[in-house]
């Protein structure tokens, strides 16, 4: 039990740097405004600029899932945190468009590293509760979801548009002088072993796709891909739509915003519920509640903060705390133990691949459109196609019926 309380110390060392990582990706959409101002730049390059850094997450998902194999997990982990933390403050460098996208895309290889480790240290130690582990880092994200837009706004209302940037850059090095010390390899390079108490285990381990490239894990992932345009399209140029065509102070639109990240804390419970319940229809309701949220979120709901923050909660709660958490742990649960890193790198590399394209998308629709109806076609209608999706996938799971004792059944890599 010591042993285990350790473990858990040593896991919310990781989540406290995740922290950093979520305030990193939410500071940009909060900023757009005055960084489109500054760098002139358009509103669908703006859009851009605000998601890109999800293509540096995708593309590096699936790498990092192999690379997982060649180094040490916690190594892994600090590695991103450079990375990221570099690109964020050298974001505030930037003097047009080229280095901004580059800044950007860098910062996401970085996350996508750390985020990658994270979830295969958290899957890989806390066996029984795989949607629980996966979920904690969402929730530290929504931590840093209400932490980053507020506390920016206030750095930027204090000085200017550069000085955020700077100070969460060099946050990341507080991250690393905490994990280094720390985190032991016992926990970070634990491993599952088969339990030689019984045979439940074993059978979910044979039920379980041997492949990453099953039906099951395949549907999963890209469901994960049409929730990525969801969320990101709402994430990237949100704030901008609450500014511009609802006129909204910058400390307004970032009070929105955060109310998304206090709906992201209810991940524990979203995962909690996906290791007891059928995870596909927790998706299927999460999502359509998401798409109704999210339609609504780009209507003027009278001009009210307070009808925006609250629908802003129930698009978090539903689509972060529910969806995210689940289709991360479901993809994991529909393989086998021994492919988890790999899992943990396919369902990055499907949410943050297309995610990069969502502020540019729903840019682009507003010049088509109107931004309420660009709302609707995206954010909603890219859930309700991740609805059916999740629905629809099988229902293999590496962990279904593993016994109590399989926490306990570890070694170290």
């Amino acid at each position: 039990m010591q042993k285990r309380h350790v473990a858990l110390g040593m896991f919310a060392v990781l989540l406290f740097s995740y922290v950093i990582n979520a305030i990193d990706r939410q500071l940009f959409s909060v900023l757009a405004s005055d960084v489109r101002t500054a760098l002139g730049l358009t509103l669908p390059q703006v859009g851009l600029a605000s998601t890109v850094f999800t293509l540096g997450m995708g593309l590096a998902g699936i790498p990092t899932g192999y690379l997982l194999s060649k180094m040490s997990r916690k190594s892994v982990t600090l590695i991103g945190l450079v990375v990221f933390s570099a690109a964020t403050y050298l974001t505030a460098y930037s003097t047009g468009l080229p280095d901004l996208l580059a800044y950007r895309f860098i910062s996401g290889l970085g996350e996508a590293m750390q985020l990658t480790a994270l979830l295969a240290i958290g899957t890989s130690y806390f066996v029984r509760h795989r949607a629980v582990a996966a979920s904690s880092l969402n929730f530290t994200f929504g931590i840093g979801a209400i932490i980053g837009p507020n506390l920016g706004a206030a750095i930027l209302g204090a000085t200017h548009w550069k000085m955020p940037f700077i100070v969460f850059g060099l946050s990341g090095i507080v991250a690393i002088a905490v994990i280094v010390p720390l985190v032991k390899p016992w926990f970070s390079e634990a491993q599952a072993l088969p339990d030689s108490t019984g045979n439940a285990q074993d059978q979910a381990e044979l039920a379980a796709n041997e492949s990453l490239w099953a039906r099951t894990p395949v549907v999963l992932a890209i469901a994960t891909a049409f929730a990525g345009l969801s969320i990101y399209g709402y994430l990237g140029l949100y704030p901008t739509y609450l500014r511009e065509a609802l006129g909204f102070t910058p400390k307004q639109a970032a009070a929105a915003v955060s109310f998304y990240g206090l709906g992201a804390l209810l991940s524990l419970l979203g995962g909690w519920l996906g290791d007891r319940y059928d995870y596909r229809k927790l998706l299927f309701l999460s999502l359509l509640l998401s798409a109704l949220a999210g339609g609504l979120l780009f209507t003027d709901l009278g001009g009210s903060l307070t009808a925006h923050a609250a629908m802003s909660f129930v698009f978090g709660a539903t689509i972060s705390g529910m969806v995210y958490a689940n289709l991360s742990a479901g993809i994991i649960k529909s393989v086998s133990r021994a492919k988890a890193a790999q899992a943990s790198g396919l369902f990055v590399a499907s949410l943050y691949i297309p995610a990069a394209f969502a502020g540019y998308l729903l840019g682009q629709l507003k010049q088509s459109l109107d931004w309420t109806q660009a709302g609707i076609v995206q954010v909603s209608g890219c859930a309700l196609l991740a609805a059916l999706l999740a629905i629809a996938a099988g229902t293999r799971c590496a962990i279904k019926g593993t016994p109590a004792s399989a926490d306990a059944a570890r070694r170290p890599a």
